[in-house]
């Protein structure tokens, strides 16, 4: 039982007119008798303008008084249509007719619950204001049609759901009412408004647009659809500028407001989640003072408007609309209308004489009488209009799912019974199950929450050759394809202002490669900075939120587009500091050899005997050995060329020293040996002079393989010296086997320098201790200066200094120690006297 009080008698004292008004039922305006009656709600007579202005709804007003709008009654009648339609049919509802009672909301919420509790309780002439239920515990219609917007079918539905009578809507699309916990008797055939945001949000993505203005109307319908575009636009990166709203029952300075935000906007396109009834004031207030050119992105109520299109400032707007179809005999029926037939319903009375300013019964002071030459297949209204229709459609598919409900209730395969008594909630039961084709080829069937697969076309308005607009479908939208499939575009685009090409509007150009966005400080996401990527980091799309890291052995460009391998850097072969550096090596080989071909050749002469021929040929051979091992340090680095350059050089150098140490005691003990009673010489004779020279170079040998087998030295790649490069280079593996390897032979150098300097003195005529420390200064020299050049020399040329610390040791060893000789030898063999040695020819010192 439902109980409602319409006004108490308190109100009514004063207001008579108006308790009479409310407390009288509504009639319904199109009607039928039928063995089972389906009704109907439709905003027959929508908006009425005041002389303010300003669009109101007239709750108060006597019923209906506004004017009538045709494309609603084209939908009530698209509703008459079907029912007759089905009960001409064998194959549904066989042997059972179908009635209808069909209503006026007048766009009116209060009017529309009032209809609500009609169909609840029956079609009393009387409604007793204290309750409405008192003749009547039957639900009047098993289920209806309607209404056409939001916020009156969330009334509707509210109060029929507690009754359990199904609504099924052909155009209220707000996402709210897929909540079957407050709606749960709610259906529609239009698509929801949670997909058609969701759609918009992709194609305004699509095209690029991440700036953009955003007004609504401040209804159910507006507000819940704004507020699911707003959330989906978010998830795809998109910013609002500013967001609207506006009901046209609001004074007109809050259009004029509005008008006012979207003038002073950057954003170039603006999404409007409007009815059209709000969009027109708004869109009459812009034209006054025109704005730069708009990309309007429309909700599928106004963008399949036709009585908006005369508004040329939205030229190339772009949404969503209801699929264009074909009802046959749907035209017919519509104008299969007579003057005669006319006269029988005050709805299509009013509509006869609206559309051809004349009075059928003559009674009207104000138009002239009818005369019978009205034709009105000539008539150009949204009424005679069936080339596209989209609504129309919703409402065919909503009478035939109510029609296969009521199958489902009283028929089996071969009958039906009329006389079958049902409650409301089993047409409920069926509609969830309907799964049905009509007959013009749609698939009717609704999910979970009573909604159709969500199906659009993309509508473009474009302009005309005779310049007026028109609606171009360009795309569609099909919910039920895969994800990222589901938008599609076919036909091309006109924007705003007739433009081929896509209109921009963000807040901030697109960053290029190889920069990285910034958000501005205290303004949305879409508001930024281009910042380079930092030093070592890429961004390789538009607009990137971070830059990459290259890998360690990578480097960006130029452009920091892209991480490209790091150049490796070492001292190869074709290096002219390689070359330059072999060379000199190659050269210190062969002099060496050089040398010791001229002292083999002059061996028996006393020069070469007399200052120890075993060793200076030793020494000849080790030194050749070290201009060569230098040739090990050029090229890239592997494992046996990083243990072979650094023993190789070290011992080399050990043996060099041992040979220069045993000539330095040699000279010191041959000057021993002259004194009188001396015995020295023979502690140091050749055998002994061998196993020095092998002692001393065995510890070295003994040093490099513990260095070999602890930690060897290895070949890797530095990244860490320079940062756009990579030097390959020998690891020392450990470095105290490296410094113990250069200590040792300083450690020999320095023994040679400080006994070569004690017997540089000695009275021989050619004494080769002098020389040795001049060599021995001179290897010092260079191997104190190469630590720290060694340590600071970048890259390549830490190899470079190396080497080139061996050669000029070398070269200081074999010029110092064998120049003086070969000069002699070659140039002044007069010294080169027994004689001139022991100092019997006087002589100048070479």
């Amino acid at each position: 039982m439902l109980w409602i009080t319409w006004l108490s008698p308190a109100v009514c004292k004063g207001n008579a007119d108006t308790c009479k008004l409310w407390n009288e039922p509504q009639l319904p305006v199109l009607k039928s008798n039928g063995d089972f009656v389906v009704g109907g709600i439709f905003a027959i007579h929508a908006y009425m303008k005041s002389e303010q202005n300003t669009y109101i709804r007239l709750p108060l007003q006597p019923p209906c008084s506004g004017s009538m709008d045709f494309r609603e009654l084209s939908y009530a009648r698209a509703m008459e249509f079907s029912i007759l339609e089905i009960n001409n049919r064998t194959d549904l509802l066989p042997g059972i007719t179908l009635g209808y009672q069909i209503y006026d909301s007048c766009a009116a919420v209060p009017m529309t619950v009032k209809v609500a509790f009609q169909f609840a309780n029956g079609m009393d002439e009387y409604f007793n204001y204290t309750n409405v239920c008192s003749k009547s515990t039957v639900a009047a219609v098993p289920a209806l049609v309607g209404e056409s917007n939001s916020t009156p079918s969330i009334s509707m539905a509210r109060i029929l759901g507690l009754i359990g009578i199904p609504q099924v809507s052909h155009f209220a699309t707000c996402a709210c009412l897929s909540d079957k916990r407050q709606y749960p008797t709610f259906f529609r055939t239009v698509p929801s408004d949670h997909h058609q945001a969701a759609a918009l949000a992709k194609m305004v993505k699509k095209f690029g647009w991440t700036w953009i203005g955003a007004v609504r109307s401040d209804s159910d319908y507006g507000n819940n659809g704004m507020s699911s575009f707003l959330k989906a636009a978010q998830e795809e990166g998109i910013c609002v500028e500013y967001s609207e709203a506006y009901y046209r029952t609001q004074p007109h300075s809050k259009v004029e407001r509005v008008a006012n935000v979207i003038r002073s906007s950057t954003a170039r396109v603006i999404v409007a989640f409007m009815a059209s009834g709000d969009l027109q004031p708004l869109l009459e207030e812009l034209v006054r003072n025109p704005l730069p050119p708009l990309q309007w992105i429309g909700s599928e109520t106004w963008i399949i408007n036709t009585q908006l299109l005369r508004f040329k400032m939205c030229a190339g707007a772009i949404g969503f609309g209801i699929p264009t179809s074909v009802i046959p005999g749907l035209r017919e029926f519509l104008l299969d209308l007579s003057p005669a037939q006319a006269l029988k319903s005050t709805l299509l009375k009013e509509f006869w004489e609206s559309s051809f300013s004349c009075s059928l019964t003559g009674t009207s002071e104000s138009m002239r009488e009818c005369d019978g030459s009205e034709d009105i297949r000539a008539l150009q209204n949204p009424y005679t209009d069936t080339s596209q229709l989209r609504i129309n459609n919703m409402v065919y598919k909503a009478t035939y799912a109510i029609a296969h409900a009521i199958h489902g209730v009283i028929c089996n395969d071969t009958q039906c019974d009329k006389s079958i008594q049902f409650a409301p909630w089993q047409i409920l039961d069926q509609l969830k199950k309907v799964n049905f084709t009509t007959k013009n080829g749609y698939h009717v069937t609704f999910d979970s929450n009573g909604d159709p697969v969500a199906v659009y076309e993309l509508i473009n308005w474009q302009v005309k050759n005779d310049g007026a607009l028109d609606f171009m479908t360009v795309g569609h939208y099909d919910s039920s394809k895969p994800k990222g499939q589901e938008f599609s575009i076919n036909k091309a685009i006109s924007w705003v202002g007739g433009q081929t090409e896509v209109p921009m509007s963000v807040c901030s150009d697109s960053c290029p490669p190889g920069t990285r966005k910034a958000v501005q400080k205290g303004r949305p996401v879409c508001c930024y900075n281009c910042i380079p990527c930092a030093e070592g980091e890429i961004s390789n799309r538009t607009d990137s939120l971070n830059c990459i890291q290259c890998p360690p052995e990578f480097w960006p460009n130029a452009k920091q587009i892209i991480c490209l391998p790091k150049p490796v850097e070492f001292l190869s072969w074709d290096d002219t500091l390689s070359i330059i550096l072999t060379v000199f090596s190659v050269a210190g080989a062969f002099i060496s050899l050089f040398v010791a071909a001229v002292f083999y050749r002059h061996r028996t002469s006393p020069i070469v005997r007399a200052n120890n021929s075993e060793l200076s040929f030793l020494l000849l051979f080790s030194l050749a050995l070290c201009f060569l091992c230098s040739l090990t340090f050029i090229g890239q680095p592997s494992e046996w060329s990083c243990m072979l350059r650094h023993t190789a050089f070290g011992i080399t150098l050990v043996l060099c020293i041992s040979c220069v140490l045993g000539k330095t005691i040699v000279v010191l003990m041959a000057f021993r040996a002259t004194l009188p009673g001396s015995n020295v010489m023979k502690w140091f004779g050749p055998p002994q002079q061998r196993l020095s020279v092998l002692f001393f170079t065995l510890i070295q040998v003994i040093i490099c393989l513990f260095w070999l087998t602890m930690s060897p030295p290895f070949p890797f790649k530095n990244l860490k010296q320079y940062k756009e490069r990579i030097i390959m280079e020998c690891g020392l593996g450990s470095a105290m086997g490296f410094w113990a390897v250069l200590g040792y032979i300083g450690l020999l150098a320095f023994l040679c320098f400080v006994l070569a300097f004690l017997a540089r003195k000695l009275p021989d005529n050619f004494n080769e201790a002098k020389f040795i420390t001049f060599s021995m200064l001179i290897f010092c020299a260079v191997w104190v200066t190469f630590i720290p050049a060694y340590v600071s020399s970048p890259g390549k040329f830490t190899v470079a200094v190396e080497i080139f610390a061996i050669l000029a040791s070398s070269f200081g060893l074999i010029i110092c120690i064998f120049a003086p000789k070969c000069l002699i030898i070659m140039f002044r063999p007069e010294q080169n006297t027994k004689k001139h040695l022991m100092g019997k020819i006087p002589s100048k010192s070479v």
